[in-house]
């Protein structure tokens, strides 16, 4: 086996365990049976979930085998937050979202093999437990003074919100998930966020009251946050999601691209399996030529890949350059286009006025008078050719799949004109 705890650690992936000493022989010792749960909340997973998808990835590629928890039970009941009650979705919508994110995680991993990966669900496991059953057999190895001392229940109870009893009982769930897949699997690790810290010790001290002799093991990665304090995974838009239909291939690229220079090394070791060489070189390429962007568009390319598939991010790159310039604006069929122009500045009319209005109407010109000079200046493009005349009209034959046009001012600054049946 691979020594995947100093790989972890180097790339900014390991935020605490229970025993690194113990871990890490378990590991050298391996293969290990793991999992990792993720709580069917909303119908996408995020790009914050990236984070544990891809460590499970890793450690399926060091030798161990994976459990994928899309936890059925547990979605229904959501985890504490810091500040207010989640809200609680019905069975049947829930049932929905375990499928849907299933089918967002299993490409990311491996179901062939000596360690093929396995999906689980948890509702397998509590749907027939009744709740004096839950109480006799669980909740009696649970001490409320110790779950009070758990920093997401120790939050809440400070907050004028508290904390509902379904929230509190929330740990006690989790922590009989890793007990049932011990005894099922004999998953001896579980894997997940720091912020989840209290609720993985729960199931470890579980299964040690209930299977003595137990070796088992909990791993946390760090929480990824913005240079500048806002949380990862963040656009101006609000969450940036796995599923295509509720962020675009060209959005989740672009999210990648305009990544801080600050962020880029970080994000880089945590999210890219380019080899160590690899990322120290786009790291001093950041260094040295930050405009370039070298670094943001090797991840936005590689992650895109991931997610999307290599066509749609072929076609998401050719829409890329082809919005400023760098490539055919009629070679990109209309759903690429769509979405390219969904990201930036846009306006929707029914009639093509002179191009100096249309300019003013999109924000790219303060004023008329401000759009006859871009135009005099020479740096008014329409579909990517040069505009002579501000006073014209563009004409229908323009509109791309009758019903763009795509106004850039200067190299960068782009917007879009939307016709519409009126």
């Amino acid at each position: 086996m691979t020594e995947i705890v100093d790989e972890l650690k180097w790339r900014g992936l390991f935020a605490q365990s229970t025993d690194e000493d113990a871990l890490r022989k378990a590991l050298a010792d391996g293969p290990v049976t793991f999992y990792c749960g993720f709580d069917p909340t909303a119908a996408s997973l995020h790009v914050g979930h990236l984070v544990q998808v891809l460590t499970v990835r890793r450690l399926q590629q060091a030798g161990h085998r994976p459990l994928a928890l899309v936890g059925g039970a547990t979605g229904q009941i959501g985890d504490p937050r810091p500040t207010a009650e989640r809200t609680l979705n019905d069975p049947e919508t829930v049932a929905n979202w375990v499928t849907r994110l299933r089918s967002q995680i299993e490409p990311f991993l491996s179901f062939e093999g000596a360690n093929a990966a396995v999906m689980v669900n948890n509702l397998d496991w509590t749907a027939g437990m009744s709740a004096i059953e839950f109480l006799r057999d669980i909740g009696k190895h649970f001490r409320v003074n110790k779950m009070l001392t758990k920093d997401s229940v120790a939050r809440r109870l400070e907050s004028q919100e508290g904390i509902s009893y379904t929230e509190f009982s929330y740990q006690l769930l989790q922590g009989m998930d890793f007990l049932e897949l011990y005894r099922r699997y004999g998953c001896s690790l579980q894997q997940g966020g720091s912020d989840q810290w209290g609720n993985l010790t729960a199931g470890i001290d579980l299964i040690h009251r209930l299977e003595p002799g137990a070796e088992v093991h909990a791993l946390a990665t760090p929480l990824m946050v913005k240079a500048d304090g806002t949380k990862f995974g963040k656009s101006e838009s609000g969450a940036v999601w796995l599923d295509p239909e509720m962020t675009t291939p060209y959005a989740f690229y672009q999210f990648w691209l305009n990544v801080d220079d600050r962020d880029i090394s970080p994000y880089m070791r945590i999210l890219s399996f380019r080899s160590r060489a690899e990322l120290e070189e786009l790291e001093k390429l950041t260094e040295e030529r930050p405009q370039a962007r070298t670094a943001q568009r090797a991840l936005a390319e590689e992650l895109t890949t991931l997610v999307h598939g290599a066509e749609q991010c072929a076609s998401v790159i050719a829409a890329s350059k082809a919005l400023f310039g760098q490539g055919e604006l009629g070679d990109l069929d209309e759903a690429t286009l769509s979405a390219a122009l969904s990201e930036v500045p846009h306006a929707e009319v029914t009639e093509l006025g002179p191009l100096v209005d249309l300019l003013v109407e999109v924000g790219l010109a303060p004023s008329k008078s401000g759009a006859r000079r871009t135009v005099k200046e020479g740096g008014a493009y329409v579909n990517n050719v040069k505009v002579v005349d501000g006073e014209a009209a563009p004409a229908r034959e323009e509109l791309l799949h009758g019903r763009w046009l795509v106004l850039r001012r200067g190299k960068k600054n782009l917007a879009a004109i939307e016709v519409t049946a009126g």
